[in-house]
């Protein structure tokens, strides 16, 4: 990558800030962070340059809901998720990212619609369950690998659960949190995790923090009925991006 300048930094200090919106319980937020850095440099370079920002801001959403969480989910979600980032690291020579980001753009643009068909006429609940868990836990985990965009399967899942927004913000951070810390291994042996990257990261790292408490602190302030209409609108924006970029 060349020298970073005054617009690369711009561009990553606000895709950092993303990242820790997310950690901080605004989930689609970091879903938002490679796309846009990607605007500056390459995707894969974006996605690794990313990684360890995520994984530090991680360990303050940890704290900061570590009594907030439905542990079923975790339970089916997380173990999920790794076997996902092993079938990413398994392909990662042949499988398209085109192709994920536009299946993925699907799945997410026609649960939003289907969410606001039904929103005066709310379905019942549906429990945490282990096939469909199992299923979109893996995905999550897959797309994550591939470019940070665990959200969107991850949200298809767990929405209809209709938890309480800080109970479905805590299993968000805590499931992402696993998976994260995982892929530092692939990462690693695929090589991306080089030290000019690793060196922009550490200079993120501060913004990525502060977006973390931000989010905290916006997701005890905001409604109930905001927040997730507010998840599902930037679930459909980045659906659209998806499948607008895969064509």
């Amino acid at each position: 990558m060349a020298e970073p300048g005054v617009a690369f930094f711009l561009v990553a200090g606000l895709a950092a800030l993303l990242v820790g919106l997310s950690k901080g319980g605004l989930s689609m937020a970091g879903s938002l962070g490679t796309p846009l850095l990607a605007l500056v440099i390459s995707p894969v370079k974006a996605a690794a340059l990313l990684l360890p920002i995520f994984v530090v801001s991680d360990w303050f959403g940890l704290y900061a809901y570590r009594s907030e969480f439905d542990k079923r989910n975790l339970m089916i979600l997380i173990p999920a998720g790794i076997a996902g980032i092993g079938i990413g690291w398994l392909s990662a020579a042949v499988v398209s990212d085109r192709m994920v980001g536009l299946l993925i753009g699907i799945v997410g643009i026609a649960f939003c619609l289907n969410a606001w068909r039904l929103r005066n006429h709310p379905p019942v609940p549906k429990p945490a369950d282990i096939p469909r868990g199992l299923f979109w836990g893996a995905v999550a985990g897959f797309t994550s690998f591939v470019s940070h965009s665990g959200g969107p399967p991850y949200q298809v899942y767990v929405l209809p659960q209709r938890l309480s927004r800080t109970v479905f913000a805590g299993t968000t951070t805590i499931t992402f949190a696993a998976i994260n810390l995982v892929k530092l291994l692939p990462y690693w042996q695929l090589g991306q995790l080089d030290l000019a990257n690793l060196k922009i990261s550490v200079l993120l790292m501060p913004i990525a923090v502060a977006g973390t408490f931000a989010g905290v602190w916006l997701v005890r302030v905001i409604p109930e009925r905001t927040y997730f209409l507010l998840v599902h609108v930037a679930l459909f924006v980045l659906s659209i991006k998806l499948v607008v970029a895969a064509v």
